[in-house]
Order: C-alpha cells, then sequence, then structure tokens
C-alpha cells in the first residue's frame, strides 16, 4: 500500500493514509453536511474518485445541491463521472439479503477503475440509517471483512450512524472495525481513536523494518513462502 498521507478534509482528523476507515455518529442532517461536504470536496480537489452512498436524512439528490453550493464546477466533477451520489438501494439490497462479500469487491472494482482511469484512488462514504435490525449481523461483518482488507487498497471510506438507532453494544462493535470515530458533544466533534488498529499497523511497520536491514545484511539469496509454497 502506498503510505503517502492524504488530506482527509476534517480537522480533527487532518491527514490520513491509504487505507483508512472512519466512522461518524451524528443526530442530524446537519452534522452529515459539516463532515461529508469538506470530506468529499477534498476528494474532488485530490484527483480521487468519489462515490457517496445515500438515505435519509440526506438522499441522492439533495446530497448534490449541497455539494454543489460548496464545491467549484461541482457539475464538471459529475459529468465527467469523477463523483457518484447514488442511493443505497442501488447497491446494498438485492432480494433483501444483505452480502458484505458483493458489497466489498463491488469497491474493489470501482477502485481498480478508478486507477486504471488516472485517479489517485477511491474516496468512499456510505450512510448506515437503512440497515435494520435483523441485518446487523450481516452489517457487522461487513464492516469487519472491510476493516481488515482496506489497509491493502488506495482508498478512503467514511461510513456514518445515526447515533439513536444503536444500543451501546453496537455503538462499541462500530468503532471497533474503524481507525477513527467522530462524534458530537456540545456542539463540538471529537475523535476517538482505536489504538489497537493503530499499535498493530506500527507493529507491521516496525516488523518490516527489522526484515529489510536483515536482508540488506545477508549476501545470499533470500525467499520468503507462505505453507503453500
Amino acid at each position: 500500500m502506498n503510505k503517502s498521507l492524504r488530506k482527509s478534509g476534517i480537522d480533527i482528523i487532518g491527514d490520513v493514509s491509504w487505507g483508512t476507515h472512519i466512522c461518524q455518529f451524528y443526530d442530524s442532517k446537519e452534522d452529515l453536511t459539516e463532515i461529508l461536504v469538506p470530506y468529499f470536496k477534498t476528494g474532488l480537489e485530490s484527483d480521487e474518485l468519489c462515490l457517496w452512498i445515500t438515505t435519509q436524512p440526506l438522499e441522492a439528490e439533495e446530497a448534490k445541491e449541497t455539494l454543489r453550493g460548496d464545491v467549484s464546477d461541482f457539475d464538471s466533477y459529475l459529468a465527467k463521472g469523477q463523483i457518484e451520489i447514488i442511493s443505497y438501494t442501488y447497491l446494498h439490497v438485492a432480494r433483501h439479503i444483505y452480502d458484505p462479500e458483493r458489497v466489498i469487491n463491488y469497491w474493489i472494482e470501482k477502485l481498480n477503475n478508478a486507477l486504471e482511469n488516472g485517479y489517485s484512488g477511491l474516496r468512499l462514504s456510505g450512510n448506515i440509517y437503512w440497515v435494520e435490525k435483523k441485518d446487523w449481523g450481516y452489517f457487522v461483518d461487513y464492516i469487519r471483512k472491510l476493516d481488515d482488507i482496506i489497509g491493502k487498497y488506495r482508498m478512503i471510506a467514511l461510513g456514518s450512524y445515526l447515533v439513536d438507532r444503536y444500543s451501546t453494544i453496537d455503538i462499541v462493535k462500530v468503532v471497533s472495525n474503524h481507525q477513527f470515530s467522530l462524534s458530537k458533544k456540545k456542539g463540538k466533534w471529537e475523535k476517538i481513536i482505536n489504538f489497537g488498529r493503530q499499535k498493530a499497523e506500527e507493529a507491521v511497520i516496525h516488523v518490516t523494518k527489522d526484515w529489510k536491514y536483515t536482508f540488506d545484511a545477508v549476501p545470499d539469496l533470500i525467499a520468503i513462502l507462505d505453507i503453500e509454497f
């Protein structure tokens, strides 16, 4: 994965690496726009392909109008396909069964298309309001799998959660599967960092450096094989 930093567009988070996974807990439509408008504005200005999956309280057409008011040449970005704003029904619901693998494969396919067309990577967001209680298990499985693999790709993902719809246990599960979590207290956004994931990523980088030093010091050819050779 390319470790170069990207502007997140979210002041409280700042610059991030490819593979960053963020969640936002919101109470209102205004909360959504406060985070998502600068998030996508920055992605467009950074030559990234942007994909926004919408549902109530901010549907696709209203989301377009909101961005149009803040992003210069928004219609040009829209016309050339650098940003897509679509309803969740287009992607997430197939015969009323949620399919995590299908959705993740869709993200990867979108990323590959973005890279083929010269974009730096993929920036995406989805509002999770549509997920029903009976489908919560499927969804938790999806975000866990996405969090496991996103670090391998040139993408940044942000999920939005209406805080009143979830129990404390649900919120803990969401936070544990994201690198950063955003919530608002007394009108001010606060950031929660998943230190477990952060420390794991730092350990991988540290081990990689140690191996590099070892390889550089050994004159013989070295190969690393998995259990299937």
